[in-house]
């Protein structure tokens, strides 16, 4: 007998995405709207959209009757015990590092039966990695600030690192950790790249730079400020390939062709007085 999950309700988008990505899409009964951001395919009408991690609802997990619930471990304990309280069959997934994001997809796989699958993803992302990495290992490395969030800023978490330093780059700063406007000024990365959580690609870049006063920044007197689409940096899943090659064109544009999902900033007024100069 199979003793698989049929009915699985994710409350993250990676989960999602990895069910995808091994051929089982279609055991997911619920996800979130965030889902739909990566997997066009589940906002089809016939799976029921749930909170995510971060604000769930026990009896709308009841309510979609599933035998397995995927989410993030969410920050606040209230949503922790909303999904547990659902009586459902729960698999948190807290990743950090990449190692961590290959274990995950592993683990989804094995869950659902399909363990050769999961090998066989995480073979083709480090495939794609390694080949990127070694496109640009004789490169000059540039410094590459990349931040999740903006108010307060917040580095990028330790995979985006991890995939900045294949893509030819050294991350400026600590992954994850809260910095002051002051501090990334300090810094002066060559490169300043926005994946803002929940925010797509409709990052103010051109605002944020004036409000930060980070004019003088070697990024901004050269034009090298971006914003990559949230899901291709912060979905720990294979997502995170198109956020690699975003960033590979961003860090070398000499090396790797432009690709979709990023954006450059267009303006930036370098002194009081001096007209806007034109970038990108």
């Amino acid at each position: 007998m199979d003793y698989t999950p049929r009915r699985i309700a994710c409350l993250q988008p990676s989960a999602t995405v990895i069910l995808d990505a091994v051929g089982e899409l279609a055991r997911v009964i619920a996800c979130t709207r965030y889902c739909s951001d990566v997997i066009p395919a589940v906002a089809d009408g016939l799976r029921t959209i749930l909170p995510d991690s971060w604000t769930a609802d026990s009896q709308q997990i009841i309510s979609v009757r599933p035998d397995l619930v995927i989410a993030a471990v969410p920050f606040q304990e209230k949503a922790l015990a909303e999904i547990l309280k659902a009586g459902a069959r729960f698999l948190g997934l807290a990743p950090k590092a990449l190692a961590d994001i290959y274990t995950d997809i592993a683990t989804i796989a094995g869950t659902v039966g399909v363990s050769h699958r999961g090998e066989e993803v995480i073979r083709s992302m480090q495939q794609h990695i390694e080949a990127v990495r070694a496109r640009v290992a004789a490169a000059k490395r540039p410094r590459v600030f990349c931040e999740e969030w903006g108010k307060p800023v917040i580095a990028s978490q330790p995979w985006v690192a991890e995939l900045i330093e294949a893509a030819g780059g050294d991350f400026a700063g600590t992954p994850a950790r809260q910095y002051s406007n002051e501090e990334i000024a300090a810094l002066n990365p060559d490169v300043i790249i926005a994946a803002w959580c929940g925010a797509g690609d409709r990052v103010p870049l051109e605002k944020i730079v004036a409000e930060r006063r980070w004019e003088r920044t070697s990024a901004a007197l050269s034009g090298r400020i971006f914003c990559i689409r949230d899901e291709f940096l912060n979905t720990p899943a294979p997502t995170l390939l198109q956020g690699l090659d975003a960033l590979a064109w961003a860090i070398h544009p000499e090396t790797f062709p432009r690709t979709k999902g990023i954006r450059q900033i267009t303006g930036i007024s370098i002194a009081r007085g001096r007209k806007s100069a034109l970038l990108g």
